[in-house]
């Protein structure tokens, strides 16, 4: 893979699909007026039928809201079930948008499933806010000739975009719909959130919707100026001195078992201390304040090591999601400067849990940003690759608690009074 293509590398978000075809862009028959479902947990199955619908319908199928995104929702069965999810960045260059198209096509035949079938149709959403003076409409035309390639390279595979829509500045245009009452050239505003239909059942199946992308992306960037400074500084102290004691295999288990001993005390801190605000930015500074700059570099290049950061993964359930959640989503923020390649564990530390802890939106958002980082770190892959097959998390942790009481056990017979360890 290219560093170009690495960029837009595509995340199939959840799980499902199918197939049948439209070729170079022809509008399926009867696509503005087809009824196409979801299902939500707890609330049945939810009928979608237009644009409008299917525009306000977005924000809750992904749990944020996608800005400057492509989004692509496969369809399956006679029905037009809404299955899996395909997110990626705009891009900027309109020279890469054909061959963008082509890798989000391939990767949604190939890797979006629902026992074992490829989708039978899409729908495509074009998420970008005018900007620099722009109008909404003058977005939509702008992205038209992506809509139209995103609608080809689907069309060749024999998966039909029974649906594209353009969502910018509040409103919200159909390149599919012929009929100007339904679809006008000067788009339609978006509902009032929280009123549509499928707002009402999100909300009685308990799904949020936890802002936009960009505010989910925010919470997991590095910090800035003088604390990034700083930062980096301690990070490269604590690499002098930890990084030749993980390389050494005689000294190798003592750090695994520092770090562990780090992180169950900065659990601790964490669970007594919680944010005084429910605002987002003023929790994560919050957060920001309890995790010192040494402490952070030591704990991050820690669990650079698999084994280690297998057992902090081990925090994922009951009263330990919360405070696991700060921490590691804390810890992302430390990676600055040279040390973003390392964020890759604590963003997927993040993502499992806040998947573990039923925060979806947090978990595709820390998980899409670790392949971001790191497109070959194993976990990320395994976890994404879960999570997008729908898997129930409690088989995960099922695991992990074997391993956690396997590991303890020997570490009771390895003691000469047989006393257990406390702690992960």
């Amino acid at each position: 893979m290219t560093q170009r293509e690495s960029r837009h590398r595509t995340h199939s978000e959840n799980d499902d699909r199918t197939a049948r075809g439209v070729r170079g862009g022809d509008e399926p028959e009867g696509a503005t007026r087809s009824a196409h479902r979801t299902p939500l947990q707890g609330a049945g199955e939810i009928a979608l039928r237009g644009p409008a619908q299917l525009a306000d319908a977005l924000p809750y199928l992904l749990g944020f809201y996608p800005d400057d995104s492509i989004v692509v929702v496969a369809l399956h069965g006679d029905r037009r079930r809404f299955g899996g999810r395909i997110r990626l960045g705009l891009p900027a260059d309109p020279g890469e948008w054909p061959a963008v198209s082509a890798q989000v096509a391939a990767c949604l035949e190939d890797n979006v499933k629902s026992g074992g079938r490829r989708p039978e149709g899409a729908i495509v959403y074009l998420c970008q806010d005018p900007a620099g003076g722009e109008s909404g409409r003058e977005v939509t035309e702008r992205l038209r000739p992506l809509a139209q390639a995103l609608r080809t390279a689907c069309g060749e595979r024999e998966m039909p975009v029974w649906e594209a829509l353009c969502l910018s500045g509040g409103s919200f245009w159909s390149y599919c719909c012929p009929d100007a009452e339904c679809c006008p050239a000067e788009g339609r505003p978006m509902g009032v959130p929280g009123t549509s239909p499928m707002a009402a059942a999100a909300a009685y199946a308990g799904i949020q919707v936890r802002g936009s992308l960009r505010e989910l992306e925010r919470r997991l960037a590095p910090l800035e100026l003088r604390a990034a400074e700083a930062q980096e500084r301690a990070l490269d102290r604590a690499g002098r001195l930890l990084v030749p004691r993980m390389l050494a295999p005689g000294t190798r288990p003592a750090v695994e078992a520092e770090t562990i001993e780090l992180a169950e005390r900065l659990l601790t801190r964490y669970r007594a201390d919680a944010p005084p605000s429910e605002d987002a930015a003023a929790a994560d500074a919050h957060d920001d304040e309890l995790l010192g700059h040494e402490e952070a570099a030591l704990l991050l290049l820690g669990l650079q090591d698999r084994r280690t950061r297998d057992r902090a993964a081990e925090w994922m359930e009951g009263d330990d999601v919360d405070p696991a959640l700060r921490l590691w989503r804390a810890l992302a923020r430390r990676c600055v400067g040279p040390y973003t390649e390392h964020s890759a564990a604590p963003l997927t530390l993040t993502g499992w849990v806040a998947w573990s802890g039923g925060d979806e939106a947090t978990a595709r958002v820390a998980l899409d940003r670790a392949l971001e980082n790191d497109p070959e770190y194993s976990f990320a892959r395994l976890l994404h690759q879960l999570f997008n097959e729908e898997t129930d998390p409690e088989l995960l942790r099922g695991c992990m608690r074997k391993e956690r009481e396997a590991r303890r056990a020997l570490e009771t017979q390895d003691r000469p009074n047989g006393a257990p360890r406390s702690g992960p």
